[in-house]
């Protein structure tokens, strides 16, 4: 089994040619007991339903066989144990991938010409969606969460956590020193003699140290994901980390208070009072820029339009109404809409079609409410040319 945690990478493999029927499963799962316990059971009604669904198709021996992987995680007591809020698994010739997601999601099974990647990519786009990171002079953590979900990510392999794991043997003789009265925290009480010059060593170090994290949170979580950045930190730290940062999407206000002592619930509310005024102020801003693009004859809200300039490589930006179905498949060579299969129409949302084909054509997409988009057609593009 091999398990993942989205992100781009992820999605991208998922869109790699291979050889039909392949299985899309959905579920809504849980962290800890007792309501992680009803899970595996819903998990098997849904291999079910992907039964059902071969069975019109595939003999009883082909269809055991592109099961079986998911009677096997269906088994899987430690995998069951250890789930996080929502769950995609994928099934297609020489691949089983699952998904484990720190969102929710509907229960959703379906055998398709083609990965159902609809939660999963109108999730990543979403426009509400921040990172995290909570630093004090020797450690950081990162999380990624929106309005009403936050959650502690990994940090990519080879950037170090710590101020330790960052200088080593490099840290000053003035921090070791320092450390041994009591820590380097800004109520640690800690002893300092002379006349500041262990402290400015030690500074000195945490300057470094902001310097490492800075550049592995950038390379590794802020570039790849694109994410807006809200620092938490005590006062003093966020002066020292801004005047090192070249993150570009590191936010103009942050959290200025010790927030490692709060639960993940309040972390997420206190994160999203500082993202929503300059989310909202972006939107408008991104609102404004549409309906002059329109006024030059440079965007449109109109689905068949924008289908055609997406084809053409001519949108620059588009936005999805995130509330929004409109069925329908989209030829991606010409931009011509056809009619959705009725078998599957959840698989056929012309609006996913659309972002996943300005994506690929180099153009940004974002997924908004209904409330913030720009008109009432489910779509808003602003195009290059």
């Amino acid at each position: 089994m091999n398990t993942v945690l989205l992100n781009a990478a992820s999605l991208a493999e998922l869109a790699v040619p291979r050889a039909a029927p392949f299985l899309s499963l959905y579920q809504r799962t849980h962290r800890s007991r007792p309501d992680n316990q009803q899970d595996p059971i819903r998990f098997r009604n849904l291999i079910k339903e992907l039964q059902a669904s071969l069975a019109s198709a595939y003999t009883s021996a082909e269809s055991r066989a592109l099961l079986q992987p998911f009677t096997d995680l269906a088994d899987n007591f430690e995998f069951w144990n250890h789930t996080l809020d929502g769950l995609a698994v994928f099934r297609a010739d020489n691949l089983f991938r699952v998904v484990l997601l720190h969102h929710t999601v509907d229960d959703l099974a379906i055998v398709a010409d083609s990965f159902h990647v609809k939660p999963l990519r109108r999730y990543l786009q979403s426009a509400e969606r921040y990172q995290v990171l909570q630093l004090s002079r020797g450690k950081f953590r990162l999380f990624e969460g929106d309005r009403d979900h936050l959650a502690e990510i990994e940090v990519a392999a080879g950037v170090p956590r710590t101020l330790t794991e960052a200088l080593g043997e490099e840290l000053t003789d003035a921090h070791h020193t320092v450390a041994s009265y009591g820590g380097t925290g800004a109520s640690s009480g800690a002893m300092h003699h002379g006349h500041g010059g262990a402290r400015d060593e030690v500074d000195i170090d945490a300057e470094r140290f902001f310097r490492v994290v800075d550049r592995g949170v950038f390379e590794h979580h802020s570039k790849v994901s694109g994410l807006p950045l809200i620092l938490a930190a005590l006062p003093e730290h966020h002066a020292l980390f801004r005047r090192v940062s070249h993150n570009r999407f590191l936010l103009k206000s942050g959290l200025t208070a010790n927030t490692e002592a709060l639960a993940l619930n309040a972390l997420r509310d206190e994160a999203w009072k500082v993202f929503e005024p300059q989310h909202r102020e972006a939107r408008l801003a991104l609102a404004d820029s549409f309906h002059a693009a329109m006024a030059r004859g440079l965007g449109s809200d109109n689905p068949a339009d924008v289908a055609v300039a997406s084809a053409q490589g001519r949108v620059a930006i588009l936005l999805i109404d995130a509330e929004q179905t409109i069925p329908g498949k989209l030829d991606t060579a010409t931009g011509r809409i056809s009619p959705a299969d009725l078998v599957h129409p959840a698989v056929d949302d012309l609006l996913d079609d659309l972002g996943e084909l300005v994506e690929r054509m180099g153009g940004t997409v974002q997924v908004v409410p209904s409330q913030q988009m720009p008109g009432e057609r489910g779509v808003a593009a602003i195009y290059r040319h």
